[in-house]
Formats: C-alpha cells, sequence, structure tokens
C-alpha cells in the first residue's frame, strides 16, 4: 500500500540463523539488557563467541544496556559491517510490545543510510519490531529537488531472525508490513502540501487507492453534494476555487451475521479558518487538517489487504476552508444533510459541520459501530497535550477503542460528554450552534455536537487527533517529524477485536 508519493516499505526476509552471504555491508542490530556484570546480549541467534565480543566490546564504550542507549560496533567475529546495539534495560520475562517497536524505530533512524538490516530483536516480537523498522525508516521526498534529495535509497531490506520460517509466521510479517504501509499511506497524505493535496486531487488519490484493493469506491461531486442536501460539506467548502468532495470506500467481509463498521473521518485539506481566520503563525500546520481522512483511508484499505470478515465502509468529506466573496460568514445559517439547522458562529469550527453530514450519510447504512476521526479542536491538545488523542462517544464502545488504542501504543484516553454541554450549543436562529460561548471544555463540546448526529442504537466513538497527528517537534521512536499516521493502528485494532468478539 502507498500513495502517489511512492513510499515504499523495506522488503523483509525470515531466518532461523545468522546469514552469511549477502550480509557484507548489513548492520546487524541487536538488543542488549542491563546485567548484574554489565550489559547482556539477547537473542539466541549469536553464537557464545559472538555474544561475548560484542558485550567486552560494548563495555570497553561504557555501555551499561540502559534504556535507549545505542552503540555501533565493529565486530571481527561477525559477517556484517557492523553491529548496533539497542539497550533495552532491565530483563524482562514479557516485553511491552510498544517498547519493543519504539527500540526498532529508534534503530531504524539512527541507520538511516543503512540499505540492509539484520536483527535479533524481532525473537522478541516479530510483528512489532518490524512496525517500528519500517516506520522509523519513512522518508518522505516527493518535493526534493535533486540538489536536497537523499542520496540513498535508505532502508530497503530486513532479515527477520525468527524460530521458525512456518506459513503463522510468514503471515505475522505480512500482517506487520501491511499494518506498517497502512501508517505510511496516511503521512503521505498528510505530509502532502495543499498545493498538490486538495479535495479533487485527494479523491482521485482515494479512489485509486480503494480500486487497487479492490473496494467499491463511490465519489460525490460538489453538484451532487448539493443536489442531495450536504449543507455543511457545502458551506464549508464554497470558499474555495477547489470544490468539496465526498468519498465513500466500502469493504465487503462479512456473512449474513457479521458486523459492520463505519468509520468517518475529517478531510479538510487546508484550513485558513474561513471568515473567522486563524493567526499566520504556525498556520503551515494546517496541511494535516485532513489527518483523520488520512487515516481512515488506509485503514479500510487496510482492512480488505488483510481480509477482515466484517463489513467496513469509510465515508470521507474533504473540503477547503478559505475566506472569499463566497465563504460562509459567521451568522449564517445552513442545513445539514438529514434536515438539522445549524447557526455557523465561526467559520474555523468547520469539521464538525463537513462530519456531521458525513456520520448521518454513515448511519444511513444501519452500522453496528461508528468510529469517527478528526483533527477537530486545540483544546485536545490543551487537555491531553501532543501524543494522546481524546476518546469521547458512547461509554462502553468509547472504552473499548481507547483501550486498544493503549494496547497498540497510540495510547488514546477516554473522555466525558456531559450532558449540562449541550445547553451550550443551542441558537437563538436555529436547531443548533456550532460553537459554545463559552470557553471551556471545546474538545468535550465538538464531541457533544457530533453526537447530535449520531443514529439510535448505533455504537459509536470520536476520536479527536488535533496534536497526535500531526508532529511539529524532533522525531521519537518510530514516530517522524511531520505526519504521524494516528490513529490508524487504533482503528485496525478495533475493527480487528470487532471481527473475533463482534
Amino acid at each position: 500500500m502507498s500513495s502517489a508519493s511512492g513510499y515504499q516499505a523495506p522488503s523483509v526476509t525470515l531466518s532461523t540463523s545468522l546469514p552469511r552471504r549477502g550480509t557484507a555491508d548489513a548492520v546487524l542490530v541487536v538488543g542488549v539488557v542491563a546485567g548484574d556484570d554489565g550489559p547482556r546480549v539477547l537473542g539466541e541467534h549469536l553464537d557464545a563467541a559472538a555474544a561475548a565480543a560484542i558485550e567486552s566490546a560494548l563495555a570497553a564504550l561504557g555501555g551499561t544496556g540502559g534504556e535507549g542507549q545505542q552503540h555501533r560496533l565493529v565486530i571481527a567475529e561477525l559477517p556484517v559491517a557492523s553491529v548496533l546495539t539497542v539497550g533495552l534495560g532491565e530483563d524482562r520475562d514479557v516485553w511491552p510490545a510498544d517498547s519493543l517497536r519504539r527500540a526498532a524505530g529508534n534503530a531504524a533512524r539512527a541507520l538511516d543510510k543503512v540499505a540492509t538490516v539484520v536483527t535479533t530483536l524481532t525473537a522478541l516480537d516479530l510483528e512489532a519490531v518490524l512496525e517500528g523498522l519500517i516506520l522509523g525508516a519513512y522518508r518522505f521526498t516527493e518535493f526534493r529537488s535533486d540538489k536536497t534529495a537523499p542520496k540513498d535509497k535508505g532502508l530497503s531490506k530486513i532479515v527477520a531472525l525468527a524460530a521458525d520460517t512456518k506459513a503463522a509466521t510468514k503471515a505475522t510479517v505480512q500482517r506487520a508490513v501491511d499494518i506498517a504501509s497502512a501508517v505510511a499511506t496516511a503521512r503521505d497524505f498528510v505530509n502532502t502540501p495543499p498545493s498538490h493535496l486538495f479535495p479533487a486531487e485527494f479523491a482521485k488519490r482515494a479512489k485509486a487507492l480503494g480500486e487497487e484493493a479492490g473496494l467499491t469506491v463511490e465519489v460525490l461531486d460538489d453538484k451532487a453534494l448539493a443536489k442531495a442536501g450536504y449543507g455543511g460539506i457545502i458551506g464549508v467548502g464554497q470558499g474555495s476555487s477547489r470544490l468539496p468532495r465526498l468519498v465513500r470506500l466500502t469493504h465487503k467481509g462479512a456473512g449474513r451475521k457479521g458486523k459492520k463498521v463505519a468509520l468517518v473521518g475529517k478531510g479538510i485539506t487546508f484550513d485558513t479558518g474561513g471568515i473567522s481566520i486563524k493567526p499566520a503563525a504556525n498556520m503551515h500546520h494546517m496541511t494535516s487538517d485532513m489527518g483523520g481522512a488520512a487515516a481512515v483511508i488506509a485503514t479500510v484499505v487496510l482492512a480488505a489487504k488483510q481480509n477482515l470478515p466484517i463489513d467496513v465502509v469509510a465515508t470521507v468529506p474533504m473540503a477547503e476552508n478559505m475566506p472569499s466573496a463566497t465563504a460562509q460568514r459567521p451568522g449564517d445559517v445552513l442545513t445539514q444533510y438529514g434536515g438539522i439547522t445549524v447557526e455557523v458562529l465561526n467559520t474555523d469550527a468547520e469539521g464538525r459541520l463537513i462530519l456531521a453530514d458525513a456520520i448521518v450519510r454513515a448511519c444511513e447504512d444501519d452500522p453496528d459501530y461508528l468510529i469517527e476521526t478528526s483533527t477537530l479542536t486545540g483544546a485536545q491538545t490543551v487537555a491531553l497535550g501532543a501524543r494522546t488523542p481524546g476518546v469521547m462517544g458512547s461509554d462502553e464502545f468509547r472504552d473499548r477503542v481507547a483501550e486498544l488504542s493503549q494496547e497498540v501504543g497510540e495510547n488514546a484516553w477516554p473522555m466525558p460528554l456531559p450532558e449540562e454541554l449541550k445547553d451550550d450549543l443551542k441558537s437563538t436562529v436555529a436547531d443548533l450552534a456550532n460553537v459554545s460561548a463559552s470557553r471551556y471544555a471545546g474538545m468535550l463540546v465538538a464531541g457533544t455536537y457530533l453526537r447530535e448526529f449520531v443514529a439510535d442504537g448505533v455504537q459509536w466513538a470520536h476520536i479527536d487527533i488535533a496534536a497526535p497527528a500531526y508532529n511539529t517537534g524532533g522525531p521519537w521512536g518510530y514516530t517522524p517529524k511531520g505526519g504521524t499516521g494516528v490513529p490508524t493502528r487504533t482503528m485496525f485494532a478495533v475493527l480487528e477485536d470487532i471481527a473475533r468478539n463482534g
């Protein structure tokens, strides 16, 4: 899976022993822990002499095996160019998957110009380590000229040392590659600048990805949206010369008794705030305002690739929020798809307007569950910081989503939707206002707004990823600067859980 920018995951080869041929230029990545007598190498794939040589060289450099420590060594006893030791801290009987995922991501970033990596870390957790290596090696270079583009191709081959090469182990490898590639696809979309990713182009790329994966794809253009009454999408998009779209992608995987899941993602390809214009400082970060849509598209394609035995239908509204003579104004009233009227008090609260239309349309398919995700509120960042998504919705399903998100390392946190917040969305002229007059609980107020459009009987969750979708700081673990791909892995984990447990 890849978007138009073409990030390709490295190839993965399974091996039950350290290969001797074709590894002269490779780097061997090994895990080390802090032992009582100094650093100790993990991994039964190394013989005693090689492990002792690594431990001796590492100790000579002052390495302890402490968590996060990395050292590059040349070991004559091994058929590789060099060895990278990755400190894991104290030894454990069971390793947290995301701890190993981060360690592998750190290793991949440290070996940025290395083409081939051989690793014993995969013996600890094959899937997590492969995901970490692939995501840590991620690059986005589409818009670099020869002057600044990397001269090397980056990590292109991983030799994963494992206990066996049976069909089940190969399936684990493929699953890891598919998941990491889906996250990379979402990152590619987010990192593509708004000059090149506008609603029509976004829809075109989503359609191509969907059809390649065997999905049924429907695209509504601005005329079809207006005719069908998608007042939120049209209202937000009418200020731009690049008109809105709605994309629907369907994976049919269920039998008569299978569950149906709706996915909805916010696809604002750029957000100026409209007439309620944002400050200029850091407005360029709004290239990420379609992070929810990117993750939803990547997730439904991943569901098809992994052949999940449930129906998954993605409904993705796409618009560009611009100020112009045709833009909606503060004080305008629009009619959401389905008939609810809304007074637009702030045109920068546009995401909830396009999402409301999409949620109503998604509920017309009678799903059992609905997951919606969006870079919705700056209040998410204030409440939970840059790395923790907030999850709201039906209490039981909300908690289920948050728990699974924490298991995969995306770490979403459950948040309430107090009933009294609905009073803050009263309008003097319409059914609802799109913002509250209060400055408090902005993330929860936005979730309360969306709740008004979810059909009765549908278990739903809203994941606010305003900050987690786009890393404005330095890279860490397997997370690069720029698009992160959050919450692709969370949503896929939820889909798998529904497929297993209903």
